[in-house]
């Protein structure tokens, strides 16, 4: 009878700390959670404010678009800090290298000014709310619907690192030489499928690449289109003018559709590794499935972009809200 007396008196208190930290724990799980109305209360005009900065900056120069989103791609594939952060902003300070001049952004990544004037607006509707990683998933969409592509629903929730990594942006993004393999094991390394893999390359159906990323493919592939490899050489030498340009998608290079895709099938992709994507290898028949049926590139892509914009998000109390996207508080 003691026992039982002893167990009676003690399980109110017991099941009140069971509830209570069980609360808790789904509090905490929730709050981390990313959501498309994070905003709709603690600064309801946040996304038509990123719209209309878009639009006005896409309707200024249509190959920014391009540059927007890939500002997200290489935000969120540099996991090690840890994701879609905004760590891609940050500049270099004197005792801080980040992680815009390393190999795949050096020179090449562009739009910051654009997120600058952004965040400008934002902090002077709500200050210190949204978040600079935030402003990059936003941007990513409104760009591509700009140019005539997919909208899809951004989550939300995003807070911005304190550090960056230039090791690991060198190491992580995928480079213009990748073949197959390295390109679905990249993208799998950060919880992508190869579905996702080449639905995301059809980013490339919008933009430039520079001389240096395309010249050993131009001379070297065999794979290529002649006169597409003969009217390249014309503008990128076998040496010098790195930083000539040429379009991604020479058909519709500032229109978001699945010409990039129709390109691969006639041998015309730019970069080695965007013909990887067909040539006798597992990836052939999506690519001709997306480059026969646009709808299903534009949903699949619409899809990939929600995922890998939850790669390893900061949230809850993790990193910071910045004030300036280029340098932490």
């Amino acid at each position: 009878m003691a026992s039982l007396s002893g167990i009676s008196s003690r399980t109110p208190l017991a099941l009140f700390f069971f509830f209570f930290c069980c609360c808790c724990c789904f509090a905490a799980t929730t709050s981390a959670q990313l959501s498309s109305s994070f905003y709709n209360t603690s600064c309801p005009n946040a996304l038509p404010i990123i719209q209309s900065a878009v639009k006005a900056a896409v309707a200024k120069e249509r190959r920014m678009g391009a540059s927007l989103l890939r500002l997200h791609f290489h935000d969120c594939f540099v996991q090690a800090s840890p994701g879609c952060d905004g760590s891609v902003l940050l500049d270099d300070t004197s005792g801080f290298t980040g992680e815009k001049t390393a190999g795949p952004n050096n020179n090449s990544l562009r739009g910051f000014d654009v997120v600058d004037a952004i965040k400008s607006k934002l902090e002077s509707a709500c200050k210190q709310v949204v978040s600079c990683a935030d402003i990059l998933a936003v941007v990513a969409r409104d760009s591509v619907v700009a140019l005539g592509g997919p909208s899809w629903t951004v989550q939300l929730g995003r807070r911005d690192s304190t550090t960056a990594s230039f090791s690991s942006a060198n190491s992580d993004i995928p480079r213009p030489d990748f073949n197959l393999t390295d390109l679905i094991s990249a993208f799998s390394d950060k919880g992508l499928t190869t579905t996702d893999m080449v639905a995301l390359s059809g980013a490339h159906t919008i933009g430039q690449a520079r001389c240096t990323s395309f010249r050993s493919r131009i001379y070297n592939d065999t794979n290529i289109d002649s006169s597409l490899a003969a009217s390249l050489q014309s503008s990128c030498p076998s040496s010098g003018d790195d930083d000539s340009l040429a379009p991604l998608d020479a058909s519709t290079s500032t229109a978001f559709d699945s010409c990039y895709y129709r390109n691969l099938l006639s041998n015309k992709g730019l970069l080695h590794s965007d013909q990887q994507l067909h040539g006798g290898g597992s990836t052939d028949s999506q690519v001709s499935s997306y480059a026969a049926n646009s709808a299903k590139f534009f949903g699949d892509f619409a899809s990939a972009m929600v995922k890998m914009g939850s790669i390893s998000p900061l949230t809850g109390s993790s990193g910071e809200i910045r004030t300036d996207c280029r340098k932490t508080n």
